[in-house]
């Protein structure tokens, strides 16, 4: 079963169960969404990622950067990053969502989509080095790009069209339920920057 998302701006959960996922279509205005845009795509340091299948080391044309309020590690796909503290830029977008959100953010993994045929297959946010429960932020910059999620179990999907400069709030239980993915497509598609703000366990916390 498949539900797809045609309102244009929406507040309420997009999914029907085990989890809470909230989107808003014009969190940035067009404007500034272009220029941090421009900013990130110049001032990142990108890097290609890669993995190894098969035994074979593969390296996309997807680019990413992991940054933070310190140098946290992060394991995924098999490897790990070691974070570079937040530039003015991404500081300034780590204040602007946890002014408008009320949440807070210690990280933020950064991809750069060069055009419609990269993207992410299925997959969950539930690396041991995220605090539990902790809400994702994502936030588009750039082309347009389908976006779909699936319940683990029923395999219910839910899809929506993430436009620039627009967030996607994904909290409480939804990584441990759903997954996600930002398809590939055959259509002529532009760049995408994609930032997802997170969580990661600082080990001099007091739990």
């Amino acid at each position: 079963m498949q539900t797809r998302i045609q309102r244009k701006e929406m507040s309420e959960n997009l999914i029907p169960y085990d989890g809470e996922v909230f989107y808003f279509e014009n969190f940035l205005k067009e404007q500034l969404a272009m220029q941090f845009f421009q900013e990130l795509d110049k001032n990142i340091s990108w890097e290609h990622d890669e993995f190894f299948m098969y035994g074979k080391r593969i390296i996309t044309k997807r680019k990413v950067a992991w940054y933070g309020s310190k140098a946290f590690q992060y394991t995924y796909s098999n490897r790990t990053r070691t974070a570079i503290v937040w530039n003015q830029k991404l500081l300034e977008m780590k204040n602007i969502l946890e002014s408008k959100t009320s949440e807070n953010f210690n990280s933020c993994l950064l991809n750069l989509y060069p055009e419609g045929s990269d993207g992410m297959g299925w997959h969950s946010d539930d690396e041991k080095e995220l605090r539990p429960l902790a809400t994702i932020a994502s936030l588009s910059l750039g082309s347009d790009r389908k976006f779909s999620f699936k319940h683990r179990l029923t395999k219910e999907t839910v899809s929506l069209t993430l436009q620039n400069g627009s967030l996607l709030l994904m909290k409480g239980s939804t990584q441990k339920h759903w997954l996600h993915q930002l398809p590939k497509t055959k259509k002529i598609i532009g760049p995408r920057i994609n930032l997802t703000f997170r969580s990661i366990i600082d080990s001099n916390e007091i739990l």
